[in-house]
């Protein structure tokens, strides 16, 4: 996949009229159903426009079998699974099976791995699941906009050991995610290409499982709950506190920590997760916050109650600090590793397209006023590498790939990446996210399913607690090594996951020889 295949990839055959906003006569969004498939079962997945109540005003969105997010499929590791998607959205789709190591022809990418199901149309995907852990699913077409608009949802895969993780009273999957309202509808997007194309569509509107933030939960005082996140948001970075709770960090995108950390806070990016077990040590209110330098903002609100604590009495469990064995075996190979040069070496870079003046001024803005080289932006809202917040709104709103390209550069030869591994590689990669491209800021990068990463080292720094990833948010000025083990033949594809940054260029293919 190069970047004249990304057109075709991000937009293609776009409708000639406006995206439909009237949510008139559409089917009320329902709550998300929980699918508990036995091995070897067919699912099936339907794409549709639903009426969902947000606040007081009522806005079209879209939703997988009619609900926002979609339903959790929950799973057994080591099963396989059929899921039959059909399309009755706005446009084309695929569907990704966002971290899971499986069978290319299913990994959802149109064109590399299947043609786009066509307004109309069905297509069959195959699930495998090798590893424990929380993954989810969406688009990879326009996920600018049908991500947005409510295609998401969740898979939570069981161990076949059911030892592998600390014991909890109970799972509570949360996705969170934003949403951009403007006049009581959704923000609008253009059918023909990508807006808020520089920092991403940053949302107005906190939504936890799709609903308004903040929602409302319950527990019992001396409960240990476990909490899955996930960041399904286009661009937002997440940091989750529970004030007057015990966090006890446990799990990130695919699996068990190599040891838990009990912490304050959890920060996750667009596609990451992270498994937390809380423990409400008493009855009262407890606030699920996104602490940021800019302000604090509720996610859901906990109501603990009094009442009988559930059996058996976890508490002394959860004071224990256990982990993953094998990841203690990773640890003990990790020298060799940071003392080796790396493989592979990704530039992250933004170019802004200055030439596309008659773009510019038709929006009657000048992009150069906003964004010089090497403008990091300003204030709390970029602090720590991260930007918090959409600083520079308007610029940020007309931005198209037309005036901001974002790409991964090979350093070595200044084109794009060309990398091609075997099943059984172990690859080294260097990821540069450096301060000297027309826009520094955070990145998501994501690995598709041809396998699974640790990393090795930030800024030099040997990471300190290790966990299978396939996404690593890579901050501003920073560089980050990761050992990327692969596992799965095929054309996979490697991208940011702020999906504006993705439709914008920001996004390869590679091929894994069997």
């Amino acid at each position: 996949m190069d970047h004249s295949h990304h057109h075709t990839h991000g937009s293609a055959h776009p409708p000639a009229t406006p995206f439909p906003t009237d949510p008139a006569g559409l089917p009320e969004a329902a709550p998300p159903a929980i699918i508990e498939p036995g091995d070897g079962d067919t699912v099936a997945l339907a794409v549709g426009p639903v009426a969902k109540r947000i606040g007081d005003t009522t806005v079209r969105m879209l939703a997988y079998n009619g609900s926002v997010p979609g339903p959790t499929l929950v799973v057994r590791q080591g099963t396989e699974l059929s899921v039959d998607v059909s399309n009755h959205g706005d446009l084309e789709t695929t569907v990704h099976w966002h971290g899971l190591r499986l069978d290319n022809s299913s990994d959802g990418v149109p064109h590399d791995t299947q043609a786009p199901i066509e307004v109309g149309g069905e297509f069959g995907y195959r699930l495998r699941f090798p590893d424990p852990g929380l993954y989810w699913y969406h688009p990879h077409i326009r996920e600018d906009y049908t991500q947005e608009l409510g295609l998401y949802g969740t898979i939570l895969v069981r161990p076949a050991d059911d030892g592998y993780w600390p014991r909890a009273h109970r799972d509570v999957v949360l996705t969170l995610d934003d949403l951009l309202l403007e006049d009581g509808r959704i923000a609008p997007f253009s059918p023909t290409e990508t807006t808020h194309a520089a920092m991403g569509r940053f949302g107005n509107v906190y939504l936890t499982n799709g609903e308004p933030a903040p929602s409302s939960l319950s527990a019992v005082a001396g409960e240990v709950v476990r909490f899955w996140l996930v960041d399904t948001a286009n661009t937002r970075v997440f940091n989750v506190r529970i004030p007057g709770a015990r966090l006890k960090l446990v799990g990130g995108d695919s699996g068990r920590l190599e040891r838990d950390e009990f912490v304050d806070e959890v920060l996750i990016a667009p596609s990451e997760r992270a498994v937390v077990d809380v423990l409400f040590p008493a009855a009262g209110e407890y606030a699920i916050e996104h602490h940021t330098p800019v302000g604090t903002h509720r996610l859901s609100t906990v109501t603990v109650s009094a009442a009988v604590p559930p059996a058996p009495d976890l508490a002394a469990e959860f004071d224990a600090l256990g982990g993953d064995p094998d990841l203690a075996v990773e640890r003990a190979g990790l020298d060799a590793w940071l003392a080796t040069e790396p493989h592979e070496v990704l530039s992250l870079v933004a170019e802004m397209r200055m030439d596309h003046g008659d773009h510019d001024m038709h929006h009657g803005h000048d992009m150069s006023h906003d964004m010089g080289h090497g403008d990091m932006g300003h204030g709390e809202a970029t602090a720590g590498g991260i930007e918090w917040e959409d600083e520079m709104a308007e610029m940020n709103r007309v931005s198209t790939p037309a005036t901001m390209l974002w790409s991964f550069v090979d350093p070595a030869t200044g084109g794009p990446p060309d990398w091609r591994f075997t099943v059984g590689d172990r690859v080294k990669i260097r990821l540069v996210n450096g301060l000297d491209s027309d826009h520094p800021m955070h990145h998501p990068f994501h690995l598709h399913g041809a396998g699974r990463f640790l990393v090795l080292a930030r800024d030099g720094v040997t990471e300190a607690n290790l966990v299978w990833k396939d996404t690593i948010l890579i901050r501003t000025g920073q560089t980050v090594d990761i050992l990327f083990d692969v596992t799965n033949p095929g054309r996979w594809m490697a991208h940011c996951h702020i999906a504006e940054h993705m439709e914008s260029g920001m996004m390869f293919g590679f091929t894994v020889d069997a």
